[in-house]
C-alpha cells in the first residue's frame, strides 16, 4: 500500500492516509522508514475514531524535505508490541498513547505516566504515587529537587541518584500543570480565541507556536499568505530566538558565578524584547501574528529603529562573549560538562539547538522550510562536542546568524502593505502538519478537520518533548553542583511539555 508523502504545511484529505493493520504499521515504521539516517518522527499520536483509537505517525526525511504519513486503528483494550523496543525515540509518544487510551505495550522499556491528564485511562496513577527508578547501595543517596522551582515559577521534580557528588541517574517528572490545551482547541470557537491559545502554549515561544498554528490554519483554508507577511513572521521568529538566547547566556553566566557576564547579557536582552513592545505593544510578541494578516505592520520607521537597536547591541554582545569565552574559570565549568554524543542525540530523537550542539543537523529552516525560509538558503550551524560550552557557543553563533537573516529579510521586504484578509474557513475532512524551527527547536502542530470543517483534533508538540531525556542523560557522571548550568544550557519548557 502506497503511503502519502507530503511537504511541510501541505493539506491533504484525511482519507488519503492509509489505515494499516498494526503488524504492517509496526514493520513499516521500524524496518523501512526509520532506518534512514536523516529520518526522525516529528509526531505520533492517537485520537478516538469509530469506537477505537486511530494512531497517526508522521516521519520526516530531512534530506528531501518530505514527511511520510501512515496510520493504524487499534482497540483500546488490545495489547501490542511497541515501536520503542526498536526505536528509543518513540518512548514518549507511546507513553502518552498508553496514558490517554490504555493501549498496553508488551515490551515498552519505560511505560510510566507522562502528563496525568483529566480523563486518563488509569486514574489511579497519580503524581503522588509515581514510581521513581531506584538503585540500592550503601554508598548511594537520593536528592530530590522541586516540584517548586527555585528560579522560575514552573513545577517539575528532579530525582537524582548520586554516589557522593557524582550523578549516576536523573529522572525528571513533569505533569504538574497539565492545562489540557489541546482539548481547548477543539472546545473553543473563533479564530481570535484559537490564536490566543496558540500564543499561550509556552510563554517564551509566542512567535514560534503562533507561527505554527497560523501556518496550519492557513493551509487548512487553502490560503497562501503574501510575501511581506511571511517575511515579517520570519523576522519575529528570529527576534524571539535572539532575545531568548541572549537571556540564556546571562543565566549560564549566573550559574557559574560570572556576574559581569550575567549582568551584561541580561542588559542586552532588554532592548530586543523592548523592540517587540514598540512593534506590537507586547514584549513577547503577543497579538503580532494572525491568520491572513498582521495587526502591526513593520514599517520603514520600525525597520530603521531595529537597525539602531542592533548597531548598539551587536558590538556589546560580541565583546562580552569574547571576554566570557576567554576566561579559564568559565571554560572549566562548561567544557566536557553535560555532554550528549551525536549517537545518543540521534537515538533519543533530540531536536533544535541542543541537537545541533551534538553535531546532529536538525533544523526545520533547512530541512522542511516554511514561509520565507523556502526562498533562502539557510545553513544550520553545528558544534561537535555536545557539552555546555558547545550549547553556549551555538547560541552566540546563531544570534549572529539571526542578525544576518533579519538584515536579508528587511532588504527583501516589498514596499506594499501586508495582506489584510480573512483566510476563510478550513476545508472539511483534512489533515495538515505544520513544522516551525522555534528557538528551542522543532515545533509541530497537527490538525484534523471534521465533515463541517470544524477542528476535530489538534495535536501540539513542543521541542522540549524530545529533549528532556537528553538533559537527564547529559548529567550522568557529572557532579550534582553542575546540574544548574547543564539545565540552563538546555533551557527546556515545563508548560510546553504539560499540554
Amino acid at each position: 500500500m502506497e503511503i502519502p508523502v507530503i511537504k511541510n504545511n501541505q493539506r491533504i484529505p484525511l482519507a488519503s492516509i492509509p489505515k494499516l493493520d498494526y503488524e504492517s504499521f509496526l514493520d513499516l515504521v521500524v524496518n523501512r522508514l526509520m532506518n534512514r539516517e536523516d529520518a526522525h518522527c516529528v509526531n505520533y499520536y492517537g485520537y478516538p475514531s469509530g469506537g477505537s483509537v486511530r494512531l497517526i505517525c508522521c516521519i520526516a526525511f530531512d534530506r528531501d524535505c518530505s514527511i511520510h504519513l501512515l496510520s493504524t486503528q487499534v482497540e483500546q483494550d488490545r495489547e501490542i508490541p511497541s515501536i520503542t523496543a526498536g526505536i528509543k525515540a518513540f518512548h514518549g509518544f507511546e507513553r502518552e498513547i498508553h496514558e490517554n487510551f490504555g493501549i498496553r505495550y508488551t515490551d515498552h522499556p519505560w511505560l510510566k505516566p507522562l502528563r496525568y491528564p483529566h480523563g486518563r485511562a488509569f486514574p489511579d496513577q497519580t503524581i503522588e504515587n509515581y514510581s521513581f527508578y531506584t538503585i540500592d547501595g550503601e554508598e548511594l543517596h537520593e536528592v530530590g529537587v522541586g516540584p517548586i522551582h527555585a528560579g522560575i515559577i514552573e513545577p517539575g521534580h528532579f530525582r537524582f541518584i548520586c554516589n557522593g557528588e557524582q550523578i549516576l541517574h536523573l529522572e525528571i517528572q513533569l505533569g504538574y500543570q497539565h492545562r489540557a490545551i489541546e482539548k481547548l482547541f477543539i472546545q473553543k470557537t473563533g479564530i481570535h480565541r484559537l490564536v490566543t491559545l496558540a500564543e499561550s502554549i509556552a510563554g517564551d515561544t509566542v512567535a514560534g507556536h503562533a507561527s505554527a498554528f497560523v501556518n496550519a490554519w492557513e493551509s487548512l483554508c487553502g490560503f497562501i499568505p503574501p510575501e511581506r507577511l511571511v517575511i515579517e513572521r520570519a523576522i519575529a521568529l528570529e527576534m524571539e530566538r535572539m532575545a531568548v538566547y541572549t537571556g540564556d547566556l546571562s543565566a549560564i553566566c549566573g550559574d557559574i558565578a560570572y556576574q559581569l557576564g550575567s549582568s551584561v547579557f541580561g542588559r542586552l536582552r532588554t532592548p530586543l524584547i523592548n523592540f517587540f513592545q514598540e512593534w506590537c505593544g507586547n514584549r513577547f510578541a503577543k497579538s503580532l501574528i494572525r491568520p491572513g494578516k498582521t495587526n502591526f505592520m513593520l514599517s520603514q520607521a520600525l525597520a530603521e529603529r531595529w537597525k539602531q537597536v542592533i548597531s548598539a547591541y551587536e558590538p556589546d554582545l560580541l565583546e562580552m562573549y569574547d571576554e566570557f569565552s576567554d576566561l579559564p574559570s568559565a571554560l572549566a565549568r562548561m567544557e566536557r560538562t553535560g555532554t550528549v554524543t551525536k549517537e545518543t542525540a540521534a537515538e533519543i530523537g533530540m531536536v533544535g539547538m541542543a541537537a545541533r550542539a551534538s553535531a546532529l543537523p536538525r533544523d526545520v529552516r533547512a530541512s522542511h522550510p516554511e514561509g520565507w525560509f523556502r526562498y533562502m538558503d539557510h545553513e544550520p550551524l553545528i558544534k561537535h562536542h555536545g557539552d555546555v560550552y558547545s550549547r553556549t557557543q551555538l547560541r552566540k553563533a546563531e544570534i549572529v546568524q539571526s542578525i544576518g537573516t533579519i538584515r536579508k529579510a528587511l532588504d527583501a521586504m516589498p514596499a506594499s502593505s501586508p495582506h489584510q484578509k480573512d483566510p476563510g474557513s478550513p476545508i472539511p475532512d483534512s489533515f495538515v502538519i505544520s513544522l516551525v524551527e522555534g528557538w528551542r527547536g522543532e515545533i509541530c502542530h497537527c490538525a484534523i478537520t471534521g465533515s463541517n470543517g470544524e477542528l476535530l483534533h489538534y495535536k501540539i508538540k513542543d521541542p522540549s518533548f524530545h529533549n528532556w531525556l537528553g538533559l537527564a542523560l547529559a548529567v550522568r557522571k557529572n557532579e550534582i553542583s553542575d546540574f544548574p548550568v547543564c539545565n540552563k544550557s538546555f533551557n527546556l519548557s515545563y508548560c510546553g511539555y504539560d499540554l
